[in-house]
């Protein structure tokens, strides 16, 4: 009683034991109120927001929905979940117990002229053993954060890759939109070329224009015929990035898409919130967070390596028999006690391992510091781009309407035989121009628009924050 009124308190604080290691704290950087052309207001949790929907296009909200699940990458990092909570579990099982029951039972005789053993022996063993290495400094405990860090680290990548998943293919959508917008215009000015074209001939035939002019309006039709075969390739290609990213073959929804005509043309602003709302909302921003804990739980198994460590271990087995009078018999033999490990001479490489597991945790520190600042400067690019391209967008639908008038009048005119063919021609030009360049700044306007919402981590869990 004396003996156990001593040690309880003793094998207590061994059980107890202590954690070495720094504990994990959150990082911070001192971030600017707000972005330079944008508000004071927080936006909140825009992970949830379906943004896309300002495009007020069904087919491009169906594709998003359906790819969300369906995109290679994003089961790709699901399965990776899967990986890091098995190694959470073994993390966990290390710091238990480990008992192991093992049993065997042995017949065994001779045969022969030449046997010298007549009777059989009939021999049952089993073993029942204990092993538990005590956790006196914590590794079980450090080892379980890291291992927990990492498991969140995997949850972040599934919205790294779905947040990227989104961004491609609703750019992909957007170009192959425009590809379809330019095919379209370029088919109308070929009609209205060839229309000229004809015209001029009649007027050569009667005597009233040079064979120049009729040289000259072949020419533009022959190039405008040569610009469709590019903007059919590239409208294919991008129709080919949307299937894939959808997990179907690359020619299989070329038909579908062609279905649509008009480009993706947004609806509304974007509140872009403050800087400080990125760090919560951005995936890989809170991976690199999740990385930095890792690495700083792993300083605690490297520094417990450092000092002794205790196991504790026993067996019993028992063994019953049969001898060759045919008498039963056992034998019960069994062990128990304490081992200790205690590192002496290593060359000194385990301080280097504490040095290497601290390098790493400043190396994660600077990386998350470093996945801040250039989240910071996505979203001031594409907010000044966006702000820019939506002027662009304005003085070019009006320079299209004045184009329109300016070659109705000019193809009235040379009707009438007022204007020259070079007028006429040039006029034509002009409006391919100013309509080209509108769709290309309507194209570049969207895509900011998808840049500044993949900025600020928004729409990457529509429907609910939910883990797998």
């Amino acid at each position: 009683m004396q003996f156990i009124r001593y040690t309880t308190p003793f094998f207590s604080l061994l059980l107890s034991g202590c954690v070495v290691g720094p504990n994990y704290v959150p990082p911070e950087m001192p971030l600017p109120a707000k972005f330079s052309e944008g508000g004071v207001t927080s936006n909140g949790d825009v992970t949830v927001a379906a943004w896309w929907a300002a495009f007020n296009d069904p087919m491009l909200t169906s594709y998003v929905e359906q790819g969300i699940s369906q995109n290679l990458d994003v089961q790709q990092a699901i399965e990776r979940i899967n990986s890091a909570a098995a190694n959470l579990t073994i993390a966990g099982a290390s710091a238990l117990p480990d008992l192991t029951l093992s049993g065997s039972n042995t017949v065994s005789g001779q045969k022969g002229k030449l046997r010298k053993q007549t009777y059989t022996s009939n021999t049952s063993t089993g073993e029942l053993s204990l092993s538990w290495l005590l956790d006196l400094f914590g590794v079980y405990k450090r080892n379980t954060e890291s291992a927990e860090a990492a498991l969140d680290a995997e949850y972040a990548s599934v919205d790294m890759a779905k947040l990227a998943f989104i961004n491609d293919i609703i750019s992909s959508y957007v170009d192959a939109r425009y590809y379809q917008r330019r095919l379209a215009l370029s088919q109308a000015n070929l009609k209205s070329r060839r229309e000229t074209f004809e015209l001029t001939k009649s007027k050569f035939d009667a005597g009233a224009v040079a064979r120049m002019d009729v040289v000259r309006a072949e020419g533009l039709v022959q190039s405008t015929l040569a610009e469709i075969p590019s903007l059919e390739a590239k409208f294919r290609i991008s129709a080919h990035r949307i299937a894939t990213l959808l997990g179907k073959p690359a020619g299989s929804m070329v038909e579908e898409i062609a279905k649509g005509s008009n480009q993706p043309a947004f609806r509304e602003d974007v509140n872009v919130g403050i800087p400080a709302d990125i760090i919560r909302n951005r995936p890989d921003i809170r991976k690199a967070e999740r990385d930095l804990a890792d690495s700083t739980a792993q300083i605690g198994v490297a520094e417990a390596k450092l000092f002794p460590s205790i196991t504790l271990s026993g067996s019993i087995s028992p063994s019953f028999g049969k001898n060759e009078r045919g008498v039963y018999g056992n034998l019960t033999p069994w062990s128990f006690g304490p081992s200790l490990n205690l590192p002496i001479l290593d060359g000194g490489g385990l301080r280097a391992n504490v040095e290497v597991a601290k390098s790493k945790v400043t190396i994660s520190y600077l990386n998350w510091k470093s996945a801040v600042l250039k989240a910071v400067e996505q979203v001031e690019n594409a907010l000044v781009a966006m702000h820019r391209d939506a002027r662009t967008v304005q003085a070019l639908k009006a320079a299209v309407e004045t184009a329109e008038e300016t070659l109705k009048l000019s193809t009235s005119s040379y009707k009438d035989g007022a204007t020259s063919l070079l007028d006429l021609l040039e006029d034509q030009r002009s409006l391919s121009i100013a309509q080209a360049s509108l769709a290309t700044a309507i194209q570049q306007w969207a895509k900011e628009y998808v840049a500044l919402n993949s900025a600020i981590g928004g729409g990457y869990s529509p429907v609910a924050k939910a883990r797998f």
